[in-house]
């Protein structure tokens, strides 16, 4: 195996040095010893995050998938801008291995393609604050022919706008156990469903939650703590995790679909938990990063959010803390019950 990294051919780690960054290199050295697998770690966005062995098999079938849905070959152009610590980027990093395509490595941040000038890349993958980013700088778009968005929820307006910017987008669904995605949809303004890439297929649990059948895949069968509205063997929506259901007054609610809703009114990062009611049982409580926030500010935001969400997910309150808890990967680490 050999892999084009800024158009140089490199068969192992020790040849990438110099055109790769560590990380990448790392996961090199990793990939082409005699080995059957690399080492990965869970998000942690529900717990620690966990050590796992991702088989290079595995990973091998998961990245043809993805290559044979997109067409990526030989002569096509990728985009490394996550970090190759996470499956994301391992993901990457495997695909052009497998197409023989050709990587471009560069640095992670919040503001990928800035001050790029150059050929487009056919394959972009990206998590939502990097999607955010390039709609807002719609001109290194140009640069864009294919993207991913994964590892987080792609809010209402985020959705919206990549829309409306034209670009070929798709919303991932998978986790690191998976080695990346197991179903995609494409982003439009009317809502899609998740759709299965090729051998995968799903049904539900008693909880509602998703299964996952890959027959193709080692781990043969997951079942997940994602609950969904299953439409057929092949495709769902995504309504929101099983540890976070608020049973408010008898109303199971989802919180992230409330987040998806609330999000263009804030500025800050924030979540939706609950909180123990004598009347409710449990109540909605919204939890905003904040150094604080006066009496008149969120009565002035309860305002607004009880014009856009149904009665019974409007927040009973807002509370503000100086600096939420995250994961090494920048997800939330939720409380679902606060004081």
């Amino acid at each position: 195996m050999e892999l084009r990294i800024n158009n140089r051919i490199c068969r192992n780690a020790e040849e990438a040095k110099g055109v790769a960054s560590s990380a990448f290199c790392g996961f090199l050295e990793s990939w082409f010893d005699a080995g059957d697998f690399v080492i990965g770690h869970t998000s942690g966005s529900t717990g620690k995050p966990k050590e796992i062995h991702l088989l290079k098999s595995d990973m091998l079938q998961s990245a043809r998938a993805t290559n044979n849905f997109f067409g990526l070959d030989g002569g096509s152009r990728l985009l490394l801008c996550l970090s190759p610590d996470y499956i994301a980027g391992k993901m990457m990093i495997v695909r052009a291995i497998e197409a023989g395509a050709e990587i471009v490595e560069e640095r992670p941040s919040n503001r990928p393609l800035e001050g790029y000038s150059g050929q487009p890349f056919d394959f972009v993958a990206v998590v939502p604050s990097q999607a955010r980013y390039l709609v807002g700088h719609s001109d290194r778009l140009q640069y864009v022919r294919t993207m991913i968005v994964g590892g987080g929820a792609v809010t209402d307006s985020l959705r919206l706008a990549l829309a409306d910017s034209g670009v070929d987008a798709y919303s991932t669904y998978g986790m690191t156990e998976t080695c990346s995605h197991v179903a995609l949809a494409k982003i439009d303004k009317e809502l899609r469903p998740f759709r299965s890439l090729p051998s995968f297929s799903f049904s539900t649990d008693e909880r509602g939650c998703l299964v996952i059948d890959a027959p193709q895949m080692s781990f043969r069968r997951i079942v997940t703590n994602d609950i969904v509205e299953l439409l057929d063997s092949t495709s769902f929506y995504w309504k929101g995790r099983y540890d976070n259901v608020i049973n408010t007054g008898g109303i199971k609610v989802f919180p992230e679909e409330i987040e998806q809703k609330i999000a263009p009114l804030l500025d800050c990062r924030f979540y939706i938990a609950s909180r123990r009611s004598e009347k409710w049982g449990e109540e909605i409580i919204l939890v905003i990063e904040k150094g604080g926030i006066s009496q008149e500010e969120k009565y002035s935001l309860l305002a607004r959010l009880k014009n856009i969400l149904p009665a019974y997910s409007v927040p009973k309150d807002i509370i503000a803390v100086p600096l939420l808890k995250m994961t090494t990967s920048g997800k939330i680490i939720r409380e679902r019950l606060v004081k």
